[in-house]
This record gives C-alpha cells, structure tokens and sequence, in this order.
C-alpha cells in the first residue's frame, strides 16, 4: 500500500522540508527524480535491488517504508522486503548470502560475529533501526494471582514454587537480554529460578493462549496483542528497563560491504530517510501501522499497531498512560547512529549469562561490528542529523549506568550473573 495522495503542504512546510534534506520527499511522499542520487560513476550501487529480510513485527517499518514510499529510488537501489519466519532463518540467510541484509535483533548480529548462537562470520551492523518498542508480557492467569510487575513476579515465585516458563525470541537476541536483566534486577536469576525458551514473535501470543508460558519479551505489536485478546498483561515496557535503549538494527555481513560499499551506504540512507518520515508526524505513523498491518508484513489489525506506535499504553489492568519513550525511528539522528556503546553492551550481557566464555576487546569489536564511518556517509547523504560522539551513557532500571567504561568489570559487577 502506498501513500502518494497525501493533503497538500503549505509553502513553509514545504520550505521546512527542503531545509531538513526531505526535498527529495514531494508533496506526494513520492521522491523526486531530479534529486536521484548516485547516478553513475565510481559512486553507483554495486547491485540496483536488495534483498531485505524482515520478521514481522513493528519495528521492521523503516525498511518497509524506505521500499514502499520508493526512498530506495532516490539512491539508486531497489528494496525488497523479504518476510521470514525466524530469527534463525534470518541469521542463516545472512550468513549463506540469500539475504543482503536484514531488520535483525542487535545481539544476533553480534553472536554471529563471535561465532555464539550460531555460526561464525564477520558481520556489520549498518544503523540503528529503532529505539524502544518492546515489553514484557505476564499471563494473566500470573496477574489473577498478584504478579503484575517484577517485584510482585518475585514474590509469587517464590510463594508458589513450580516451573516458570519465559519466552525470548533469540539466545543472543535484545528480547533474551531485556528479559534476563530485568528478571535479575527483581531477584531473579534466570538460568536457575526459570526455564527459558525460544519462541519466534509472531507465535509468541499462540503459545501463551495454549499456556506454553508464563510471560515473554517480544516486540510489538504481540505485547499489544496479547492484552487485546485478553491473555495476558503488561509487567514492564522495555523503554522503562533501558530509556532510548537500542533495538533492531539494519545487519548484514563484513563482506557484503566489502564488495557492495556505495549499496551499502545507499541502502543505509534510504532507511534513515524512512525513519526520519515516520518521525516526521503523527498522520506518517498512521500511515505506517496500516502499511505494516497489511498480511504482506505484520498481518494483524492496524488498532493492535496503532495505538503503542503513537505512544498510547495500557497494561491489561485498567491502566493506560501516553508515553513519551514510545517507539522511535530517527528522533533527530540519536536513533539511527550505531552507538559503540550500545553494541559493546550486549557482549557485556552475553559476558554476563556465560554465552561468551571469556572477555574479549570490547570495544575493538564493537569498531569491527559496526559501519561508524559509513553510516556518517550515509547519513551525510541523507542530509540527515548526524551524531559526533560514538559513545553514550545511560542508567537503567536497577541504577547501574553503563557508559562503555571498563566493560568486563561491568559485565562482572551485577549481583545475578552466570560468568565465571
């Protein structure tokens, strides 16, 4: 579904636009031929169409925008959005080449590169794709019995011992971290106390309706979801583990750069310029919920997408609040641009669950990992916001802050932890 009717601009939003590098954007949505950029010389794509994997959920909608609102033509590229099934299957395709790049969880992308979770290849994080987004689902037959947030969680597991069962959606993946960083800061270690199993995002609701699970992390809109289908609640939003905390990113392999370097660079520019239209007003995030809903993406109805991509929560108890830390594709360039930081902090926490055996040099592969001087290239192109320092510092649910200091101390400090 494609959005080229929007309402006409005034001449000062339109003179906004250009100012901002949306120039390229016309009143349509539609981009400008005049302002194609790279259109031959050393600086033309290596290969005009890329194959983009994706799994179905919300945050994905930078790459499907950048494809549907064709700010892929703009560049010189075509994007095409591939659906997968699984986070495994994502990774396998990177991996084998069957995908060019993906909307992937950011501690896969680095499992990958360290050979953890999978098998071993040099990998590239390109951006960022979204910040915040995700929460933390409790049946409601735990809610039924008090448990409604991480303390009160605790207190039922320890009164009512049993098997507790929790969802995440990769070993390596954000989902896995938000879900045992926060079990932990409760009391709760969660290699000892629970079971933990792998559960795909779109299957997550199923599961739970069959009682296969206690609670998950996920994305949206499957935490939505399953409040609206009236099975479980909302213990916890991930933004309220971690504020602006990194999520997807735009991944692919070392070597596709290598040999792609200006469709790398196009590519990142085309979905930073997405992200910044979706950003960019409320009628665009309305726009976006009923493109993803469609079955070719998310395949849910547009009111289970809508309301947390406009920062409008409930918890399935009665409580509803708007949220300022919703879910967010550009937010001026902070998004988008792959933080060291944030990238030296899942090795922290797969340091921390003894998914990594040993130390490594944090921050060396962190500069591996991820495309710093290509995404300002990009980024630059794009005319977009463009972040100076690589690092960042942020405080998280239980007070520590972490900052890119001295990681292996870091990942050794927390009280629950499974290192040796």
């Amino acid at each position: 579904m494609s959005y080229r009717n929007e309402e006409p601009m005034s001449q000062q939003r339109r003179s906004f636009i250009k100012q901002s590098a949306a120039a390229a954007i016309s009143v349509a949505g539609v981009p400008a031929v005049a302002n194609v950029a790279y259109a031959g010389g050393s600086d033309a794509p290596e290969k005009k169409e890329v194959k983009i994997g994706f799994i179905p959920l919300t945050d994905c909608a930078s790459v499907v925008m950048a494809a549907v609102n064709k700010f892929d033509e703009k560049y010189g590229i075509r994007i095409v959005p591939s659906k997968e099934a699984s986070w495994a299957a994502v990774r396998d395709k990177l991996v084998n080449g069957e995908l060019d790049a993906a909307h992937v969880l950011y501690g896969l992308v680095y499992g990958v590169h360290l050979g953890i979770g999978g098998p071993k290849k040099d990998m590239a994080v390109l951006m960022t794709l979204n910040n915040n987004g995700q929460a933390i689902t409790l049946s409601k037959k735990l809610a039924d019995q008090g448990a409604v947030d991480g303390a009160t969680l605790a207190r039922v597991m320890a009164s009512d011992k049993r098997e507790y069962t929790f969802a995440q959606t990769f070993p390596t993946g954000t989902h896995a971290m938000w879900l045992y960083y926060w079990l932990a800061a409760n009391g709760i270690n969660p290699m000892t106390d629970a079971k933990i199993i792998t559960v795909p995002p779109p299957q997550m609701v199923a599961n739970m309706r069959v009682g296969n699970m206690d609670g998950y992390c996920v994305g949206e809109p499957w935490g939505h979801r399953a409040i609206a289908d009236g099975i479980g609640i909302t213990a916890i939003t991930t933004q309220d583990i971690w504020k602006d905390h990194p999520e997807k990113v735009l991944g692919t392999t070392a070597e596709f750069v290598q040999k792609n370097p200006n469709t790398a660079r196009a590519m990142t520019a085309a979905v930073i310029d997405a992200g910044r239209w979706i950003d960019a007003s409320l009628a665009n995030r309305l726009k976006m919920a009923e493109t993803v809903a469609d079955k070719s993406y998310v395949n849910t109805s547009v009111d289970v997408i809508n309301q947390r991509i406009l920062g409008r929560y409930q918890n399935g108890l009665g409580k509803a609040w708007d949220d300022p830390n919703h879910m967010k594709f550009y937010n001026d360039g902070a998004v988008s641009f792959p933080y060291l930081s944030d990238g030296m902090w899942f090795l922290t926490q797969h340091r921390r669950w003894g998914l990594l055996k040993n130390d490594v040099d944090y921050l060396a592969v962190a500069k591996q990992v991820n495309q710093v001087d290509l995404y300002k290239e990009a980024a630059t192109l794009a005319k977009a916001q463009v972040i100076r320092e690589p690092m960042r510092s942020s405080k998280l649910v239980d007070g520590v802050v972490w900052d890119g200091k001295q990681p292996a101390q870091y990942a050794a400090g927390f009280k629950i932890r499974s290192l040796a």
